[in-house]
């Protein structure tokens, strides 16, 4: 063999999608319509009318949407089909994943403007698509209802301490709250999400195309597919109580909506108040669902849980802001809180709540009676969206961290939430972070 020749390479070396005798050519679809694509009709009434989101990659003639299922873990899929793990051409058998609590139909399911980045209709796809199943279509639940038991060690020493009284149904002995938990992805209807965004639909897909590196040439070449699976994190949902009952504005709904924060909610950070204000949520949710009023009725609680770490920023972003925030002259102070993320990021927060509330809606919420929120932004957007809220609730002082004490005078300086003094310029100069090294 010449030196400059190439090695030969064994067939079974290679993944089992390289070894088609075929030879593949990549497919950019530039025009609209599909041999096989079916039609879809956002904000019908029903799922038959609406008709299925199909982000399949088995067969691309019958797709009629940008994107593909499972969000961000559609790279994690794409790894396992390059190694040869998983057939690309796998369909998921659905049988008994069926929902565990039947969830609507809802008034709101038919408004295309109430629920424009989740599919209403994403958790019955085994029952209202099996005809379209049956015939070879791959279509895939975006959304899954389950039953769980939640233990928390917050919980546990709530039921110690007697704040909280295990009731042998919604809280066990052992401090197990038993839940209903739904598991979300993101469905974005690109039409209503410019609008929410105040923005074009034709600069929306633009953006989108160009800020994910060309990842979806569909947005801007594809002008009659309405539908976009984007490749991002989630949401769970966990339902303290009956899930028919979030419908009812007579019932009493405690409601927490959460954004992630790994570092406090997992590993207990105390440089912000995110798990404590979580668990106090959660306990207020079971007491709320416990308690009996004039009718004898128990009322519902609520965790809406988001992937948006780090403000929707990220982990990195946060860590380089807390080192910003406690190396810069004078220490970390709440005056210089948000300037801080701004300075690293560019933005103060990029979590924009304006699809926040389409999962309410899909609950059927009309009324939550106490919103365990100081997040002005939050609120905003669900009383915009047209559900009422009664009481805010805040957390108490006793849980804030010393550390995180810098966080929530500057967010109460911005407008959230609080029963007491808002802090002002001078306060919020007062160093009272601590150091990196502390």
């Amino acid at each position: 063999m010449s030196e400059d020749a190439a090695p030969a390479v064994a067939p079974a070396a290679l993944p089992p999608s390289a070894q088609s005798p075929h030879p593949r050519h990549i497919r950019l679809t530039s025009h609209s319509g599909g041999f096989g694509a079916l039609p879809i009709r956002w904000g019908a009434v029903t799922a038959r009318e609406r008709g299925p989101l199909v982000g399949t990659t088995t067969n691309r003639a019958h797709r009629n949407v940008i994107g593909t299922h499972s969000g961000s873990y559609s790279v994690y899929r794409a790894l396992a089909v390059a190694a040869g793990a998983l057939s690309r051409e796998h369909k998921a058998d659905l049988t008994n994943t069926a929902p565990t609590d039947v969830i609507g139909p809802y008034p709101q399911w038919a408004d295309p403007g109430k629920i424009v980045s989740m599919d209403p209709w994403g958790a019955e796809v085994a029952r209202e698509y099996a005809t379209e199943l049956a015939a070879g279509y791959d279509i895939r639940p975006t959304i899954a209802v389950t039953k769980a038991h939640v233990i928390l060690p917050e919980v546990i020493e709530a039921v110690q301490k007697g704040r909280l009284k295990p009731d042998g149904k919604l809280l066990l002995e052992g401090g197990a709250a038993l839940v209903t938990k739904v598991a979300v992805e993101p469905v974005w209807y690109l039409p209503e999400v410019a609008k929410r965004f105040g923005c074009s639909e034709t600069d929306l897909r633009r953006v989108l195309f160009e800020e994910t590196g060309g990842m979806y040439p569909e947005l801007v070449t594809r002008s009659d597919l309405d539908v976009f699976l984007p490749p991002i994190g989630g949401q769970t949902v966990y339902i303290f109580g009956d899930p028919r009952d979030l419908a009812n504005p007579e019932v009493e709904l405690t409601a927490r909506v959460h954004d992630e924060c790994n570092g406090s909610d997992v590993f207990g950070s105390d440089i912000c108040t995110c798990r404590p204000y979580l668990t106090h949520a959660i306990e207020e949710c079971i007491l709320g669902a416990q308690a009996q009023e004039a009718g004898g009725r128990g009322g519902v609680g609520l965790v809406a849980y988001s992937r948006k770490e780090g403000r929707a920023l990220g982990e990195v972003t946060k860590f380089l802001v807390y080192n910003a925030r406690k190396r810069q002259v004078g220490g970390d102070t709440a005056d210089q809180y948000f300037a801080r993320t701004e300075c690293v990021a560019g933005v103060q927060d990029m979590r924009f709540q304006e699809l926040m509330p389409d999962v309410l809606h899909w609950l059927g919420i009309r009324k939550i009676h106490r919103l365990v929120s100081m997040s002005n932004m939050k609120y905003d957007a669900i009383t915009g969206s047209g559900i009422e809220v009664g009481v805010r609730v805040n957390i108490p002082d006793e849980l804030i961290p010393a550390d995180a004490r810098v966080e929530m005078d500057a967010k109460m300086a911005a407008g959230y939430f609080t029963p007491g003094a808002v802090p002002d310029a001078e306060e919020l100069k007062k160093a009272k972070g601590r150091g990196l090294d502390a």
